[in-house]
């Protein structure tokens, strides 16, 4: 027996599984391949380019005998399954201290899982607090504006993350995203996300996974301590990693995991200071924008509009070198705060699960090139850092975001008022009306103009003057990465393991899972087990 995958299934966005699965068994019988009743829905795909055929593409598995001829594959238009799955090799090289890892967001997390779940019982050390405080200290922030530097939207358990949309969305082609994402339904995940091509968990229910997550490594002999920051690294004379100093004392290492993330700009300049090899990379800044998600459902899907699941979309418009795309898109959502130093303002979007809030929103965001920071690590940083900063001081230094309408935006105005959409920004009215060409250098004002009038000619309305930008958004990948070798190891440093998106290795939650799998994996293959 086999497993074979059928794809392009067109389907009724009603009962859109029975039919996929009746018009499988179809093409099977067709093809004189017999099935042996196990067939499944494997993946849908909303199409709606055209809103007088939106539908779904499907594809689905069957199980079928053996030794299916290719061109009964051709003609079925499907391929083997290819089942892939953890491969664990384990080390010859003894250890007497368990492996380290710093940071408990996506990559963090799955790398300690891993390690725990064959007996290597990790050290986590984490600069945020434990979800139930993350929670508290960002409720306090959006009450009284008093910010706490160590536990935010960006630090503390699950990383930034945990207060996002949950978007599992990836581009890398990896075997071990798939794993990664029956791991996150094994831990209190929606079953949907391993059939839709688009899976979401969403803030609310990603909170339990990762607490679910938290609880297994402990489970296993793991340890996490929380609001732990790593100040230090106390090497040999080789390079090699024997202890991290942090502010609640001395942790031994075998290994020491550098699971950053994209907003440990302390701990980066602390690596730049004591000469680990340190690049700077492409990274996009722009604004947050907001539309009103039932006339964004209307523009996109028509009269299907309420048969349909709250409408997101994906953008983009290149000028030159230079891009304009959206990003992490939030649909039912809210832009939130999500500053991590005093002194700036930084956004971000999040949706829970059910996607059910009144406003869409988007990052819009423009590349920003090497060469436009001075081509420096630390100018990647300092380049991100001033627009926050502006951004504080222009709305008037007490953590508001700049706003402006979209209509005073693309026509160089400022001053009016949100009228049809409202503010989402920190709970809505935390903002203050502002002029982003104040705020943004003018090759990002230029190019935001240029895809938005591009994009609105994609999407009925979404140029519509009432839209509203919010800024900054200036977190969307880390500015910076942290060279490796092929053995995912500092140069120099053969225990110290840099990854995940804060390392410049990943861009979201699903590829910093898979890298903090694959450094696992690493570490297993060289080290044993402390014994």
């Amino acid at each position: 027996m086999s497993k074979i995958i059928l794809r392009n299934i067109k389907a009724p966005v009603k009962d859109t599984e029975d039919f996929a699965l009746e018009r499988a068994k179809e093409l099977l019988k067709k093809q004189g391949v017999r099935y042996t009743g196990s067939i499944s829905l494997c993946k849908k795909s909303l199409d709606a380019r055209r809103k007088q055929d939106i539908h779904y593409t499907c594809s689905v598995i069957a199980d079928i005998e053996q030794n299916i001829s290719d061109k009964k594959l051709s003609h079925l238009d499907a391929v083997p399954l290819n089942e892939n799955s953890i491969s664990v090799l384990y080390g010859s090289i003894p250890t007497s201290e368990p492996p380290v890892i710093v940071g408990f967001g996506p990559c963090g997390m799955f790398c300690a899982l891993l390690l725990a779940e064959n007996g290597y019982k990790p050290i986590v050390i984490e600069r945020g607090g434990n979800i139930i405080s993350r929670k508290a200290a960002v409720r306090r922030f959006y009450e009284s504006r008093e910010l706490d530097t160590e536990c935010n939207i960006q630090f503390g358990a699950g990383g930034a993350g945990t207060f996002s949309d949950g978007k599992l969305l990836t581009r890398i082609n990896d075997g071990k995203c798939s794993y990664v994402l029956k791991r996150f339904v094994e831990f209190g995940a929606p079953e949907d996300i391993l059939i839709n091509a688009k899976p979401h968990i969403g803030t609310d229910l990603l909170e339990i996974v990762v607490q679910n997550i938290e609880e297994r490594i402990k489970s296993l002999g793991g340890r996490i301590f929380y609001d732990t920051k790593m100040l230090s690294v106390s090497l040999d004379a080789s390079g090699r990693a024997l202890s991290v100093r942090t502010n609640k004392g001395e942790f031994p290492c075998a290994t020491l995991t550098l699971a950053l993330g994209h907003s440990a700009r302390d701990t980066y300049a602390y690596l730049i200071k004591n000469s680990y090899e340190i690049i700077p990379k492409a990274f996009s800044v722009g604004v947050r924008i907001e539309h009103l998600q039932e006339e964004l459902n209307y523009a996109m899907y028509g009269d299907m509009a309420p048969l349909l699941p709250p409408a997101e979309y994906s953008l983009s418009k290149r000028a030159g070198e230079r891009g304009v795309y959206s990003f992490c898109m939030c649909p039912g959502g809210e832009v939130v705060a999500a500053a991590s130093e005093e002194g700036g303002v930084v956004t971000n979007g999040m949706s829970c699960h059910k996607r059910d809030k009144e406003n869409a929103n988007s990052a819009i965001a423009v590349s920003v090139l090497p060469n436009d920071y001075n081509n420096s690590a630390l100018g990647a940083i300092e380049f991100q850092r001033g627009l926050e900063r502006r951004a504080f001081d222009a709305a008037g230094k007490d953590y508001s975001a700049p706003l402006q309408t979209l209509g005073d935006f693309m026509n160089q105005k400022k001053g009016s008022p949100p009228t049809k959409v409202q503010s989402s920004y920190m709970g809505k009215g935390k903002f203050a009306l502002c002029d982003l060409d104040d705020i943004l250098p003018p090759f990002v004002c230029e190019m935001l103009r240029f895809g938005i009038k591009d994009f609105g000619g994609k999407i009925k309305g979404f140029d519509a003057p009432y839209a509203l930008l919010t800024g900054v958004e200036s977190r969307t990948s880390s500015p910076l990465r942290i060279v490796r070798t092929d053995e995912m190891t500092c140069p120099g440093h053969n225990n110290i393991y840099p990854c995940g998106e804060g390392a410049g290795y990943a861009g979201g939650i699903t590829s910093a899972s898979v890298d903090g799998i694959s450094c696992a994996l690493e570490i297993m293959r060289k080290y044993k087990a402390v014994n």
